[in-house]
């Protein structure tokens, strides 16, 4: 159970609508502790005082309004209710929360979004700049609350050998979704205006903060729980490495707060006790003490030191040297900070939990106890594990490194980059394909996993640096019927909408099987799944981004035990022509993650052409004949559109400017504006391309008419959506089909022409339509494919079909009218989402 409780001390200023710092709140609450009448809540462990309330309060238990002056805050939490929920409170107070936690999972936390959400720890509204999350759960807190949070996250694989019977909840407080119900009473349960109920990150039911413990404690994964990786079959053996490291997520953050948790802590504690009235008595300076640092532990056990002198102050001392004429070792005129420090004790309690099923007769004890931190050893856990001596088994995916390489090459090449130790390495595979070359590696020391782990990201062969990444066991023979979904997201396209998919799908699925695809490209993905028996593949990008995969899937096809995963479609792109076609849309306007991933489960499977095209660079001469190769012959694989001409200039000139400024072209709208610009200044562009060009057509001469624009099309959308082809039938030809086995040869006359083409005013001028096509180009000419443009020397090109077609994923009509309804009534969002909208 993950109960985000974990919060700051309580803050006055929560009470009237006035706002401060998390620190100037702990200090303020516990100035005089002594003075205040308490309510001790037994069952949940608050400190509540009763308040006045001077703005309109919504309680943190049941989420309602508290009609009426009075409320009860909790001093430790900021907890607000009603007298009346004092009675059925479930949430459990801050400081005890760690003690609840059998497992600890850290946090992976990254600057979070624009949108409105409540910290998990001060319970306060998470604005600007300095606002964290967690990439792999819900969990919300400002900075400077990072600190004090628990490590609860979620457990995505199991660690080791550790096995385990039954899937359970896991719970996280707030942020839910206005419209989000109750599952036991059905009632709303969700707020805009407080940190209140529960929500489980699995399987998304929700609840009131006093129902949830009602529901049966097992998880049934929920309405994705057919293409969700399930924790129980992932393994990993990740010591030694980060969450960062084990889900492949960037370190951003990560250095900026363990500084700032040195400074925090230290401040915290000089703050409480130099301004603490010296009238008080060391035993509430020791509870605000606990208090403030979230330590449930009984305050006759811990005294207070002077730091320097290390001179012990017990009650007494303080008493008479506060009223006495020399006051040295006052907490006002003393020294400059003081330490909390834990008596000794004659006995000591120490719980140790089962790490193993099973049962054994050999055990060995594992624990490292913190003498620097109380806070520290109060989240620390012991164990109890069988000592079989079990060797290590850490996978390392090694990327970047020269393509079309014999595996004794790459051996040689990472044991000179990178000094690997034979004796720990016990197999090495090659993963190679025409983009990049990798080798996986399985080594059998923690230790030199990490090593050559770090070591490679600091390493470049080729002026290319390295990729590394830990890869998970998938134990696909306890899936079962489940079809797992492998996500591959690129963060760089759609502006910040990629980073935001990566985050929305992280949290949704299990982070093993969503992949950043710019680090280390779609390769790793399939490799994880290499031994899964049935998966699909959602990609996150533009029409680049699906080529890319489609072509290393096509390259690493033989290694995997499903061949032909079908491949549904995210359009982050400008163009999105493949998208359109197949129903996703054309482009993404921040629609709910799991309305999307619901899409992709309900979608059509439908078979797709792909091409492969041989570039033959040679000179040829005026009559037609070889004089010689220019440069090697290319092969690359097409799916959208083949263009020579003009069009292929326009996407040159688009690209060339993009190179120069990347960071200008972060939006759909920019990047079409971009398009016009240049468009407008080949306005008066002239060129024979018919006089350059020679078109075999299934062993055909064709004679091509005046045009600009040579253009071959394998689906019937063109440039953002245009029907370049036509609707008009004709007997010469067939209708198109993206499954026909066969391409569309169409000419434009110039850039007039193209945006007539775009307004849906004219079409293409048909020239032709087969299976196997042939070019002999005369001069250096512009091609471009799917959108990725060159300068092509004179030579031949061949077009041809590219093995077996591809399986793709089609939107259903269905789901389309309703995601059509709901933006039309704005409802973008859906409220079964797990966090209201990412």
């Amino acid at each position: 159970m993950a109960d985000s409780g974990r919060s700051r001390p309580a803050d006055p200023d929560a009470v009237d609508g006035r706002t401060s710092s998390p620190l100037t709140g702990k200090k303020r609450a516990q100035q005089s502790p002594g003075l205040r009448t308490k309510y001790q809540s037994s069952a949940s462990d608050h400190y509540f005082r009763k308040v006045t309330l001077t703005k309109p309060t919504f309680c943190h238990s049941c989420s309602d309004f508290i009609w009426g002056l009075v409320g009860f805050l909790c001093e430790v939490c900021n907890f607000m209710c009603h007298e009346k929920c004092l009675k059925t409170l479930r949430s459990v107070c801050s400081c005890v929360t760690p003690t609840l936690i059998r497992v600890p999972v850290a946090h992976c936390f990254g600057p979070a979004g624009q949108k409105k959400r409540f910290c998990c720890v001060c319970r306060k509204p998470t604005e600007g700049n300095t606002a964290l999350r967690c990439e792999v759960c819900e969990l919300h807190v400002h900075a400077d609350c990072a600190v004090f949070s628990c490590a609860d996250c979620r457990s995505c694989h199991l660690d080791g050998t550790t096995e385990q019977d039954t899937f359970h909840h896991h719970w996280r407080e707030g942020n839910l979704a206005s419209a989000a119900r109750c599952e036991v009473c059905r009632r709303s349960c969700g707020s805009s205006d407080v940190l209140s109920g529960m929500r489980c990150e699995w399987c998304g039911i929700t609840s009131h903060a006093a129902c949830y413990l009602s529901m049966p404690p097992e998880c049934t994964m929920g309405r994705l729980r057919g293409m969700m990786l399930h924790p129980f079959c992932v393994r990993l053996d990740s010591r030694n490495f980060s969450k960062m490291h084990c889900y492949r997520i960037a370190e951003n953050c990560s250095h900026d707060l363990g500084t700032h948790k040195h400074t925090l802590e230290t401040t915290s504690c000089l703050m409480l006790l130099t301004q603490t009235e010296q009238k008080h008595p060391t035993h509430f300076l020791k509870e605000a003490a606990l208090r403030a640092f979230y330590l449930p532990d009984n305050p006759q056990d811990y005294e207070l030191h002077e730091i320097g002198g290390q001179q012990r102050l017990h009650s007494d001392d303080i008493l008479n040297r506060n009223g006495g004429p020399d006051n040295r070792g006052s907490l006002k005129e003393g020294g400059d900070s003081w330490m909390l420090r834990s008596k000794p004790q004659d006995t000591e309690v120490i719980k140790v939990y089962v790490g193993l099923k099973g049962h054994t007769h050999w055990w060995t004890y594992h624990y490292v106890f913190s003498q620097m931190s109380l806070r520290q050893m109060n989240q620390t856990r012991l164990f109890v594990v069988e000592n079989r001596n079990r060797a290590a088994q850490v996978s390392l995916l090694i990327g970047g490194l020269p393509p079309l390489l014999t595996k004794e090459e790459y051996v040689t090449m990472i044991q000179e980059h990178l000094k690997i130790k034979s004796e720990c390495v016990t197999s090495v595979s090659l993963l190679d394909c025409v983009f990049s070359g990798a080798v996986s590696l399985q080594i059998s020391c923690f230790s030199e996993a990490e090593r050559l782990y770090m070591l490679a990201k600091d390493t470049a062969v080729n002026n290319k640096t390295l990729t590394s990444l830990v890869i998970p066991d998938i134990m696909h023979g306890i899936l079962g019927d489940m079809c797992p979904l492998l996500v591959f997201v690129n963060p760089k396209s759609g502006g910040m909408k990629g980073r935001e998919l990566l985050y929305g799908f992280r949290k949704l699925l299990n982070p093993h099987q969503v992949f950043d695809i710019s680090n280390g490209g779609p390769l790793a993905g399939l490799h994880t799944f290499r031994e899964v028996p049935r998966f699909r593949v959602l990609v996150c990008g533009g029409d680049g981004t699906v080529g890319w995969v489609l072509g290393v899937l096509e390259a690493v096809r033989h290694k995997l035990v499903c061949r032909e995963p079908p491949i549904g479609i995210v359009p982050l792109g400008t163009g999105n022509d493949l998208a359109r076609i197949l129903r996703w849309g054309p482009g993404y306007s921040g629609e709910d993650p799991h309305h999307i991933l619901v899409c992709v489960d309900e979608a059509e499977e439908v078979l797709m052409d792909r091409w492969t095209i041989l570039l033959d660079a040679q000179d040829i001469s005026e009559d037609g004949k070889d004089n010689g190769f220019l440069e090697p012959p290319k092969i690359v694989q097409m799916n959208n559109y083949f263009g020579l001409g003009i069009d292929a200039e326009l996407s040159l000139d688009f690209h060339l400017a993009r190179e120069d400024e990347p960071d200008k072209f972060t939006s759909r709208f920019h990047n079409k504006g971009v398009y016009v610009k240049v468009g407008l200044q080949k306005i008066s562009y002239t060129r024979s391309l018919h006089k350059e060009l020679q078109l075999q057509v299934d062993s055909q001469n064709i004679q091509l008419p005046n045009i600009e624009g040579l253009i071959f099309l394998n689906i019937p959308s063109w440039g953002s959506g245009a029907d370049l082809w036509g609707s008009e039938v004709d007997a010469r030809y067939r209708k198109p089909s993206i499954d026909d086995g066969l391409l569309e040869v169409v000419g434009v006359t110039g850039v007039v022409h193209m945006g007539q083409v775009q307004s849906g005013l004219r079409s293409g001028i048909r020239i032709a339509q087969g299976n196997y096509i042939r070019l002999t180009v005369s001069k250096p000419i512009p091609v471009q494919v799917d959108g990725e443009p060159w300068i092509q020397p004179p030579g031949h090109i061949i077009i041809s079909a590219a093995g077996p077609k591809v399986r793709m994923l089609r939107k259903s009509k269905q789901k389309q009218k309703k995601a059509a309804a709901a933006a039309k009534d704005g409802r973008s969002e859906s409220p079964s989402s797990r966090e209201g909208g990412h």
